[in-house]
């Protein structure tokens, strides 16, 4: 599981680089490398991102939990 969860978080952290990207000089990578927002490969990787957000928040439990720091 701690592969997949890093995996998720990379990537979204890939996906929230790119949506900073396009906020500030309207310029998508992703669409950019793979061919535009319409391509198989541009629309795979933004579903890839999708889900490993949906993924990533398994981990508000944990981050909202009691620590003992």
């Amino acid at each position: 599981m701690k592969t997949l969860d890093s995996v998720a978080l990379g990537l979204l952290v890939v996906g929230g680089l790119n949506w900073l990207l396009v906020g500030l000089f309207n310029f998508d990578l992703v669409a950019t490398i793979f061919g535009g927002q319409t391509a198989v490969l541009s629309k795979a990787i933004y579903i890839v991102v999708g889900i490993c957000a949906l993924y990533s928040l398994k981990f508000f439990p944990l981050i909202m939990g009691k620590r003992d720091d």
